[in-house]
């Protein structure tokens, strides 16, 4: 059918694919760490705390110390091609858009920081995706993390007079696929140690106590994961929660004290894996790989190894090319 003249210009119809990580800073400096934490800090879906409480505690402390310590953080584990979680996301969409190929439009964002969620979207939609699979890259649901992304991707909806139909990426902690990803992965890195380990060491990101207790499954998700994954690799998995912050209580037991205590009980040798994250970001470089390193020697310990999560590797894509596949039938071909 022809338009009518001067009828708008209207792109051949698209399926697209958005996959979204939490977000990082622009650069490894305190200004733009700083810019990216007043965003994050903001979300009321991180910080329960009543905004009139919190204001007042975010710009009046934490946003004039926290950003030239956490720069420095980030500059330990910055990269040629930029922040890794950006970098990595970046590669991930790209090894997405080879197996796809033309038939679905695959792009990235972030929740906190660029490329944003709304900015990425009105791409899509304006290129033709008239159906798009937002896919938040969190194994295990969290409000703080599935739900913001898509809180975001909903608000940007809103403003749109002609919106695409959408679909959401379901978490996946418990999927087959995602548990044997996560056991390849594995086995992998740890036949190319130089030591057997004494203990593996799951280390998921932490979240206040009052979560589990107000209903999130997180805690759940993460605890199904890692006796999946121990069952499929065959040997015990510790579980722990990192990235404690502020005074509240938070899930346990935390990674810092686990492999504090390690030693003592005869783990000399340990790994350390990150099956919340599907990609390397400043909380396993810096926070694990690094911080956790000395923790963890200084209490005696003398081998230590922090191995990489999935990231753009072969399993990694292999898997959520399966699980994006899956949740686009009916609207693109599973050949």
């Amino acid at each position: 059918m022809t338009p009518p003249t001067g009828h708008p210009a209207i792109p051949p119809a698209r399926v697209g694919v958005l996959i979204v990580n939490l977000g990082t800073p622009d650069a490894a400096e305190a200004g733009a760490v700083r810019r990216y934490l007043a965003e994050f800090l903001s979300d009321p879906r991180v910080v329960e705390i009543p905004r009139l409480i919190w204001k007042p505690i975010l710009h009046g402390v934490i946003l004039r110390t926290r950003p030239r310590k956490s720069a420095h953080a980030y500059s330990l584990v910055w990269r040629e091609d930029g922040s890794p979680l950006a970098a990595i996301t970046r590669n991930q969409a790209q090894a997405l858009r080879s197996r796809f190929g033309d038939a679905v439009m695959v792009e990235h964002a972030m929740r906190y920081g660029r490329p944003a969620i709304a900015d990425r979207l009105a791409a899509m939609k304006a290129a033709g995706c008239e159906r798009i699979l937002i896919a938040p890259l969190y194994p295990q649901y969290c409000a703080a993390t599935t739900a913001t992304a898509n809180d975001a991707a909903f608000a940007a909806l809103a403003a749109m007079r002609w919106q695409p139909a959408i679909r959401t990426l379901p978490p996946y902690y418990d999927d087959p696929a995602y548990i044997d990803a996560l056991k390849t992965s594995v086995e992998a890195s740890l036949a190319a140690l130089p030591f057997a380990p004494d203990a593996i060491l799951a280390s998921f990101h932490g979240m206040p106590a009052r979560t589990l207790e107000l209903g999130d499954p997180y805690h759940c998700h993460c605890r199904k994961t890692a006796r999946l994954l121990a069952d499929a690799l065959g040997r015990d998995l510790i579980v722990s929660f990192q990235s404690r912050f502020g005074r509240a209580k938070w899930l346990e037991p935390a990674t810092d004290v686990t492999l504090a205590g390690l030693p003592a009980k005869g783990a000399k040798r340990v790994a350390v894996i990150a099956p919340g994250f599907s990609a390397d970001c400043l909380e396993t470089l810096e926070e694990l790989a690094i911080r956790g390193r000395e923790t963890f020697l200084a209490a005696g310990g003398t081998d230590f190894a922090y191995l990489p999560c999935l990231d753009d590797d072969r399993p990694g894509i292999e898997m959520l090319h399966h699980l994006l596949q899956r949740e686009l039938a009916g609207w693109v071909s599973s050949s």
